[in-house]
């Protein structure tokens, strides 16, 4: 695992900064550091990371750093907002800066302009990790659907994380596309007031983390 625990992977990840100017219709968050560093540390014990790790819709690029820095040898980060992808840019090279990790190996992520539903891979055997909108807002129910038909085109073993009461929606679809769920968890995602609908200055969602396993 490159040298760095769950903990420290999840301090390090502190350094990755959130949107200046989110995008609602995108549904822009800052994906939680102690998620991030659960998700790739899970991913990391079962071998995923020994494929080709992709990060559909990046955002910050806060998966697809957290990927490469518990050691996956090639990641790609993609999003259809080239701003986003400037910040996880920068996001990268801050982080780089902050670790000794680098002393031994560099952080290298390839970041790819495109919309994940029309996206350009050819690849079928890679791991994705993904934060996809959770589909909260009107017009956009059901968003995280399209991460998911992408996950099962490209992708071995696919970790996704939903928002709460997703698990029965995740299971139905992995088991009409030939996917197997073999792990779920709960985890806590911390929320700052950022758009004129939320009323509080601070809220803690209860999202779903689920890992599938896709028959190619």
């Amino acid at each position: 695992m490159a040298g760095l625990s769950r903990r420290q992977l999840a301090r390090t990840l502190e350094s990755v900064d959130d949107f200046a100017d989110p995008s609602v219709e995108l549904e822009q968050y800052l994906t939680p550091p102690e998620l991030a560093a659960h998700l790739t540390h899970l991913a990391s014990l079962q071998g995923d990371l020994e494929r080709t790790v992709i990060d559909l819709g990046t955002g910050t690029g806060m998966l697809a750093i957290a990927a490469s820095l518990v050691g996956a040898e090639r990641v790609v980060g993609i999003d259809v907002d080239r701003d986003a992808l400037a910040l996880a840019r920068r996001n990268a090279a801050a982080v780089a800066r902050v670790t000794d990790w680098t002393a031994n190996r560099r952080l290298e992520v390839d970041w790819i302009g495109g919309d994940v539903t029309r996206h350009p891979f050819s690849i079928t055997d890679a791991t994705v990790v993904s934060n996809p909108p959770f589909g909260a807002q009107r017009g956009n129910r059901h968003a995280d659907r399209a991460f998911l038909e992408t996950a099962r085109q490209v992708a071995d073993v696919s970790y996704t994380i939903h928002n709460e009461g997703s698990q029965e929606f995740v299971e139905s679809f992995a088991a009409d596309e030939s996917g197997d769920v073999t792990h779920a968890f709960q985890a806590a995602f911390p929320i700052d007031r950022r758009f004129a609908f939320h009323t509080a200055e601070r809220e803690t969602l209860e999202a779903e983390v689920f890992r599938i396993e896709w028959d190619g």
